[in-house]
């Protein structure tokens, strides 16, 4: 059940891009509601209502692949928007599922409000077309890797682009914790090869791993598994 929430207003890609008059307008119509680990936001097929964004948390999106698996497009974290793919005259269903990686905060925007944003908003309309381009790009990048890349190379993909996105933690670790399964939905993998191809990287001592939590040992090697003069 949506209910309101306090948040700084500033945080989220919506509130930084818009003009500062216009933010209390999106104080008024915003929706925070708390949601719990593994929580399905909104799933696939369901009835188009607003936009998403992560206010605290991490958020994965993703896609029904066969009758019993899932691709992880991509992960919101803070700030991050989700839900986006419905813009347009004929988005009637949300074409993806989100789902809370951990407890956090989400920020529900309704569409027509959504709709009045972009018209009022040129700067943050621009910002908005520019990520949907980087994001077909790395569509883009994905479906290739899917067709010509060694699993292998797709997990250590996988494993630079959330260094890359979450960080690392004190200790080092990839800032963000991901089973087994959700890493092979993110390469477009079975669960039984990424397991193997995680100890294959644990014994080429290129990661280390403690529990659920990765560290990259060594960067350069493992980026080198990505490259390759067919792609």
């Amino acid at each position: 059940m949506k209910r309101n929430i306090q948040c700084d207003n500033e945080t989220c890609f919506l509130c930084k891009g818009c003009i500062k008059e216009w933010l209390p307008a999106i104080a008024a119509n915003k929706k925070n509601f708390s949601v719990k680990k593994g929580q399905v936001i909104f799933s696939e097929g369901d009835p188009v209502k607003g936009i998403y964004f992560v206010y605290e948390g991490n958020v994965k999106v993703h896609k029904k692949w066969g009758a019993d698996k899932e691709l992880i497009i991509r992960f919101a974290n803070k700030g991050a928007i989700f839900g986006h793919r419905v813009l347009g005259k004929h988005a009637t269903h949300y074409p993806i599922s989100a789902t809370a990686l951990e407890a956090g905060i989400i920020c529900f925007i309704d569409m027509e409000f959504f709709e009045a944003t972009l018209k009022v908003n040129p700067q943050f309309t621009y910002q908005l077309m520019l990520f949907f381009a980087d994001e077909l790009q790395e569509a883009e990048r994905k479906m290739r890797n899917l067709a010509h890349m060694p699993v292998k190379g797709r997990v250590a993909q996988a494993l630079i682009s959330l260094q890359d996105q979450f960080g690392t933690n004190p200790d080092g670790h990839i800032d963000v914790e991901l089973t087994r399964q959700d890493l092979a939905s993110y390469a477009g993998a079975t669960y039984e090869t990424v397991f193997r191809v995680v100890n294959e990287l644990l014994q080429e001592k290129l990661i280390s791993t403690n529990g659920k939590k990765i560290s990259i040992v060594n960067y350069n090697k493992l980026f080198l598994l990505t490259q390759d003069d067919d792609l």
